[in-house]
């Protein structure tokens, strides 16, 4: 990791051999990073049509012995090619270490708010919640049914108590009376009889079909909590039950740490709003998607900008933010429109960690940009982009937004998966049957995976085996869970 506020200019032979090496080292080995190609080198993509490599080090342009500067790949080349390589492993951050600095990034929250119920659904709470009252606040029946007082048979009353009425008379031994689920319970009553375990007599007299417990479908009052009861911790996330929970505890409003505000910058003069590519000319996905992801992940996303390939207007978008995180969109490499390196180090931003040994999206980065900012820079490939999300977005708007680190857990792969020789690998996975079964089309700018994956598979270097326990990273919309088939 490049120590804070310091930044190394990026050599981007030097990346691409990096790249190469590594597939020279798989042998036979898949392609890192999906594309298809298979043998010592990897496969050459068509020239951008902008004239430069956005997040080039994603790309792996050249073969080991042309990025080296040799024209027949020799061993003077592959001695450069090691030395690269070596190089560009010691810059990067390795991901199980860059998602925990992610995590500590942050400072400090935001200062508590006073929340309505209504708008405090996914927040987190600032103050632990205690009971305003008790819970039954009286003694309610449990059962549509009747109240009885003393031993049967009773005399049952003409009229009967709902819920929502004041406190009923009291009953007198050998009395009955209708009453509803939630009404109050009558003084001196023993126990309620639940309409299908009674009946009446030609008398209007009530005879019980089974035995009487003192008690029974009574719920006390102060049976869940007595007033002042602590409910629920500081940190707890609001849930709908917790939404219930408080407005039966007595609470209008709750304490709770605002979402953060997140704001993201489009970059790449290549990207079309609407209609198909042409001309050179690329649809955006990183735009559509990005906002919903991160609402996902808990911020309010205040704005969505598409600046292209303008370095000035980057610099002032970054000036004139308010937002506690900014994400951007390519440009994280070095070629001669990635403009992100440049105007960190031109408004002075501190930088925390510039690249992660990750594929895809190791040219991610994460600097402070302000006091209480934050920027994220993901790669221009929209799966790389995702991995950029989970890997550094998502642990410091955790941590913003006061919540506890998810419990990890981890899951056997279904079928062999490729590595890369000593990068991490997050790969699109569905879960089935208590396994984690690999999706195809995983390459950094593919979404057809990831589209109807369930989590990410956390692969370590070199490779998994059929059956091997791997990390899973759930996606935050995944609901569906484990063992359920999608048709």
């Amino acid at each position: 990791m490049t120590a804070p506020g310091q930044y190394e200019e990026v050599d981007l032979d030097d990346l691409d051999v990096e790249e190469a090496l590594a597939l020279a080292k798989e042998g036979g080995a898949q392609v890192p990073d999906g594309s298809g190609a298979t043998g010592g080198s990897p496969a050459v993509p068509p020239p951008s049509p902008r004239g430069g490599s956005r997040d080039s080090r994603e790309q792996g342009q050249h073969t080991a012995g042309t990025a080296a500067g040799t024209t027949d790949g020799t061993s003077a080349g592959t001695s450069r090619a090691r030395t690269a390589a070596e190089h560009g492993h010691h810059r990067a951050t390795p991901w199980p270490e860059a998602r925990a600095f992610a995590g500590r990034a942050p400072r400090r929250p935001d200062a508590p708010v006073s929340v309505s119920l209504d708008a405090a659904l996914g927040l987190v709470l600032a103050a632990p919640l205690a009971a305003l009252t008790d819970l039954p606040s009286f003694d309610t029946s449990a059962m549509d049914g009747w109240a009885v007082a003393g031993p049967g048979p009773w005399a049952v009353r003409a009229e009967g108590i709902l819920a929502g009425h004041a406190e009923p008379e009291p009953l007198t031994d050998g009395e009955a009376v209708r009453i509803a689920t939630g009404a109050r319970i009558p003084q001196d009553v023993t126990a309620v009889i639940r309409s299908e375990h009674g009946r009446t007599d030609e008398k209007e007299r009530l005879h019980a079909t089974r035995e009487v417990v003192p008690g029974q479908d009574i719920r006390p009052r102060g049976q869940e909590c007595r007033s002042g009861d602590p409910l629920l911790q500081r940190g707890t996330v609001v849930t709908p039950a917790v939404l219930g929970l408080a407005a039966a505890a007595g609470y209008d409003t709750v304490s709770a740490l605002p979402r953060p505000r997140a704001e993201v910058l489009v970059l790449g003069d290549e990207l079309l709003t609407e209609g198909l590519p042409h001309d050179g000319l690329i649809r955006d996905a990183l735009g559509p998607m990005l906002p919903s992801w991160l609402r996902a992940l808990g911020a309010d996303v205040i704005a969505v900008r598409r600046l292209g390939d303008d370095a000035e207007a980057l610099r002032k978008a970054l000036k004139n933010s308010d937002a506690d995180l900014v994400v951007t969109t390519g440009g994280t490499a070095a070629g001669p429109v990635d403009h992100v390196h440049p105007t960190l180090r031109r408004i002075g931003a501190e930088l925390l960690v510039d690249g992660v040994k990750v594929r895809p999206g190791h040219p991610m980065l994460l600097a402070r940009t302000k006091e209480n900012q934050h920027l994220v820079g993901l790669p221009g490939n929209p799966l790389a982009a995702v991995s950029g999300l989970l890997t550094l977005a998502e642990p410091l708007l955790r941590t913003l937004a006061g919540r506890a680190a998810p419990e990890t857990y981890t899951l056997p792969l279904k079928e062999t998966v490729h590595g890369h020789p000593y990068d991490t690998r997050l790969i699109p996975v569905v879960l089935r049957e208590d396994r984690a079964v690999p999706l195809h089309y995983n390459g950094p700018a593919m979404l057809r995976g990831i589209a109807v994956a369930d989590a990410l598979a956390v692969v370590p270097p070199g490779g998994a085996r059929p059956g091997q326990e791997l990390e899973i990273l759930d996606l935050p919309w995944a609901t569906a869970g484990i063992g359920v088939c999608f048709t």
